[in-house]
């Protein structure tokens, strides 16, 4: 794919290309992050009209997600090698096709094949999207456009399930995946004269560590997910236990690379870790809520599913409103300080949803839910800043692989373990599962604020 860029800006772009730079990258990360919200909505239909069972259309989500967290890194090594906004742009044509391919599927066979092309396009553009923030944003304005970035992704997943709604109303579920494929091919063609240029890294695309990684994550996802639902227990089993032991090689592998793919040298740094560990905390209780949540408003309070969605809402409001302010902020203010305070308030937001009764009003369940997204908000910016910041420029993908793989893996953590609260009771289980959120976000908390005790300039 051409370049049109030719220069590379030393520190982020001038203005107003910088603009234009930040909407590319933000339609990027609607489409893929709409796209995953959105196949979630389609699972019934899809379910009905293939004949299929409930258990084996979610392999249409599954077949994505692993897909997408099993290349974050490569792919962010691979960006390093040749450059961010190559990887992106071939990830969105990559993406394109596949979503035309499941818009056009009849078969369970067809539909997941497809869904792991898209994972592979969506992994190419996760993988680079904070690098290319890097090269886009000054380092003094890095909180801003991480902030633009948490902003973008909340009203893309909010958004998601009403314009799924809508879609469904006029046509059948392959119009949810079609629909998306303008999107990326819009965000391909201005990403052509507005993405940032940045200076390849000579490094070694190591293809054993590559199957080592892809062997972990796939493997592992695929394992634990079959064993939480109890189907083929002895195969999951030993699927997970197989992902257990590649790791164990890639980690020894990793542990003599001067630039390793899985990013040791990055993580040894104190703040870095702690910033992913951290991050990755906030993923799981944030999907606790988003999974176990539906179930308490509609099984327990009696509310229909349009109603659901609104009253998930404020969380998303919140997000939108509180972040420009966070990445302002997180400017001038140190990660260990403000993101610490923001998992303080998730954690207390968790705990009033955890209080819930049945009877609860609309106005007492939106001030809960305003209250998490306030908090999600203040963490994000900050957090982030301190993992893309904390990272040499030639590191940039590396650091923005690892910030995606924190999301991706705490979201299907937490998925997981909403399905084990879940299950473990059909009365209280939202309330374990909110409960287990709070602790979670508590402990993510101090993580955080372990980070205090540094004097880092990018923290």
């Amino acid at each position: 794919m051409t370049d049109t860029v030719s220069r590379i800006a030393p520190d982020g772009l001038p203005t107003p290309h910088r603009y234009w730079a930040i909407v590319a990258v933000s339609l990027a990360t609607i489409t893929t992050v709409m796209d995953n919200t959105i196949g979630n909505i389609a699972l019934p239909s899809i379910t009905r009209e293939l004949q299929i069972s409930s258990a084996a259309s979610v392999w249409v989500i599954n077949a994505y997600q692993i897909a997408v967290i099993a290349l974050l890194l490569p792919l962010a090594a691979l960006g390093e090698s040749i450059g961010f906004r190559r990887v992106s742009l071939w990830g969105l044509t990559i993406f394109a096709i596949g979503a035309l391919a499941s818009g056009w599927a009849h078969s369970l066979l067809a539909l997941s094949l497809a869904r792991v092309f898209q994972g592979v396009g969506a992994a190419a553009v996760l993988s680079v999207s904070g690098a290319l923030l890097r090269f886009t944003y000054p380092h003094a304005m890095l909180g801003r456009a991480v902030s633009i970035n948490a902003m973008v992704i909340a009203v893309a997943a909010a958004s998601g399930p009403t314009l799924a709604s809508a879609i469904l109303s006029v046509g059948d579920w392959r119009w949810l995946f079609r629909f998306t494929a303008p999107l990326a091919f819009t965000a391909l063609t201005l990403g052509l004269f507005v993405l940032p240029q940045s200076h390849p890294v000579a490094r070694r695309m190591n293809r054993t560590s590559i199957i080592l990684n892809v062997a972990t994550f796939a493997l592992l996802i695929a394992g634990v997910q079959s064993l939480m639902s109890g189907r083929n227990t002895l195969v999951a089993g030993v699927a997970a236990a197989m992902g257990l032991v590649a790791a164990v090689f890639l980690v020894q592998r990793e542990m003599t690379e001067k630039l390793p793919l899985l990013p040791l040298d990055l993580l040894r740094s104190r703040i870095f870790s702690l910033s992913v560990a951290t991050s990755m905390g906030c993923f799981v209780a944030q999907t606790l809520a988003f999974i176990s949540l539906p179930f308490s408003f509609q099984n327990r309070m009696g509310y229909s599913a349009v109603q659901t969605g609104l009253l998930m809402t404020p969380w998303f409001v919140a997000v939108a409103v509180v972040a420009p302010f966070a990445g302002r902020l997180a400017d001038r203010y140190t990660a260990g300080s403000m993101a610490t305070l923001g998992m303080l308030v998730l954690s207390a937001g968790m705990a009033f949803l955890s209080l819930l009764t049945a009877s609860a009003s609309v106005s007492d369940i939106a001030w809960r839910m305003g209250t998490c997204g306030i908090g999600f908000a203040l963490f994000q910016a900050p957090n982030n800043r301190a993992v893309l910041g904390g990272a040499p420029r030639s590191r940039s993908g590396a650091a923005s692989g690892m910030l995606s793989m924190a999301r991706y893996s705490g979201a299907v953590t937490g998925a997981v373990v909403a399905t084990s609260c879940l299950r473990a009771s059909s009365v209280y289980g939202t309330t374990i599962a909110l409960a287990v959120a709070s602790v979670i976000a508590l402990a993510a908390a101090g993580l955080s604020a372990m980070r205090l005790i540094e004097s880092s300039p990018s923290d």
